[in-house]
């Protein structure tokens, strides 16, 4: 192998989406003079649909990074990427390293944004990382002990599984759900009427239409200016990415997500893909919203598109429709709504114990599928959206 013709690719991040890249590109790019790097600080993998249970107290299966890529080819890095210079096609990493990239993938994904609300940064938890996850589960079990109050802030799919999850583990403690809007308001009326019930039974108690306006150490004020007693808050509502995209002059939207055409390439570097939460991808139904359905999805298309410039074909534009919205409710309970391409709700939806084993079963997938992917191809996209994909947004 001649290596100064070796074509580098860098990946950067190896959560749900990084890990799916890389695997998958190890496993069609094996036969071409390719060397695939993968930047992540971290060498466990973080199974962040999970990390409600993580806050509720139980125990995750551990899965070692290095451990999933074996006998892939894939040279690990843990490190993170602290600069990208896009002329010179270098990533510049904190343990000061450089690497060369001939093309990159920017899967560095996003986080629970606390800096939009006062005090939310210095009081109140996010399950942004496994590590932090398991400091609040301690605190939870220390309050639980004497009955104590939980605040958990945001009614989207997070919060709504966080609540639940809390409150089926500790039955002593006061669960409250805080939401400016409607819980589940994504679902359709019957799916979001089992979830309620579901709630009435594990004693979540709602408080709907409020704003938090600030976070104290032992409570939250309400814009009506009540305060909520809380010994613990968790903070599930707002996202942010990474800077590194807008710091490398990467184009990107106001939030830093980076613009990309239709083959998730950046559109003012097209030798750099993005892929998942730290991407603007577009359909013709609308905007892709961050979730792991379509995350995984965008990584096996960006995959796909580098294996086929590789081989000197064109690249295929991206086309995903949403299929589902899967929500835990504790360990016993779960409910399912099926939707249309755009995310929208059908009259379809699953609960009580078939719902808990298919949640189960989306959830349990990726590490599977990272060992699998490196020997044969998966199925990762549930749905191409169908007409819905077929004409330009």
């Amino acid at each position: 192998m001649n290596t100064t013709d070796t074509h580098e690719i860098v990946v950067l991040g190896a959560g749900y989406t990084g890990m799916l890249a890389t695997t998958y590109l190890a496993r069609d790019t094996r036969k071409m003079n390719v060397r695939i790097t993968l930047v992540n600080p971290s060498p466990r993998f973080t199974e962040r649909l999970r990390m409600h249970q993580v806050a509720a107290g139980q125990e995750l299966a551990h899965f070692d990074i290095p451990t999933l890529l074996e006998g892939s080819g894939v040279d690990f890095r843990q490190t993170a990427a602290t600069a990208i210079d896009t002329d010179a096609r270098t990533v510049t990493l904190a343990d000061g390293a450089v690497l060369r990239y001939d093309r990159l993938i920017y899967a560095l994904g996003s986080a629970t944004d606390t800096g939009l609300v006062p005090g939310a940064a210095d009081h109140a938890w996010t399950l942004n990382d496994p590590r932090l996850a398991h400091d609040f589960s301690r605190r939870l079990g220390e309050i639980a002990a004497h009955g104590g109050t939980v605040t958990v802030c945001g009614g989207g799919l997070t919060g709504i599984e966080a609540a639940a999850e809390i409150a089926e583990a500790h039955p002593g403690l006061t669960v409250t759900l805080i939401s400016s809007t409607e819980p589940g308001s994504m679902m359709g009326d019957k799916a979001r009427a089992y979830m309620n019930r579901v709630f009435d039974r594990l004693g979540v108690v709602r408080r709907i239409g409020a704003q938090v306006t600030k976070v104290l150490p032992d409570a939250v004020r309400l814009d009506t200016g009540e305060l909520v007693t809380s010994d613990l808050t968790l903070w599930t509502t707002g996202v942010k990415v990474s800077p590194l995209a807008a710091q490398a002059g990467i184009a990107t939207d106001a939030k830093g997500l980076i613009i990309t055409d239709p083959t998730l390439r950046s559109v003012s570097h097209p030798e750099i893909h993005a892929i998942g939460d730290a991407a603007l991808i577009r359909q013709a139904w609308g905007r892709v919203h961050g979730t792991c359905q379509t995350g995984v999805a965008s990584a096996a298309h960006a995959a796909g598109v580098i294996t086929r410039l590789l081989k000197g074909k064109q690249a295929k534009p991206f086309r995903i429709g949403y299929f589902h919205q899967p929500v835990s409710l504790g360990r016993k309970d779960a409910v399912i709504q099926f939707t249309k391409a755009d995310d929208s709700p059908t009259r379809w939806y699953l609960k009580g114990r078939a719902a808990v084993a298919y949640k189960e079963s989306v959830s349990s997938t990726p590490p599977l599928a990272y060992k699998m992917s490196k020997h044969v191809k998966l199925p990762v996209k549930l749905t191409n959206g169908g007409r819905a994909t077929r004409t330009t947004a």
